[in-house]
């Protein structure tokens, strides 16, 4: 079974502890989260969530697990298509790490700790 990752989050930038939970995949393919501009309408996330799922499914089949993160209305409306047709969604779990340098920017560092399913 693949792991389709569906984020902006390429998965040869993820740390060894989150390839690492992957193990039990036979492939991680990266499919871009689009951009999503917020003049968008509740009709243009509904026909772009279509788009993705149909393409997924077309491109990848039936017997695959989606880890999604990105733009929150997109999300939704992609983890109920998916999990209308019986195909696991995942989110990463990370914990986030924030400090400030000496010119007050801060900095986060996000790291991963499981991945947890869409319930």
């Amino acid at each position: 079974m693949n792991l389709i990752n569906l984020t902006n989050h390429p998965y040869k930038m993820w740390s060894e502890q989150q390839t690492e939970a992957t193990r039990q995949y036979d492939k991680v393919v990266d499919y871009p989260f689009p951009n999503v501009v917020p003049q968008s309408t509740e009709k243009d996330i509904s026909l772009l969530a279509d788009e993705i799922v149909e393409d997924v499914i077309n491109n990848y089949g039936l017997q695959i697990t989606v880890h999604i993160m990105g733009e929150f209305t997109l999300c939704y409306a992609l983890i109920k298509r998916f999990q209308q047709r019986n195909i696991t969604c995942i989110a990463s779990c990370t914990e986030r790490n924030v400090t400030e340098n000496a010119n007050c920017e801060k900095i986060v560092r996000f790291e991963f700790k499981q991945f947890r399913r869409y319930e």
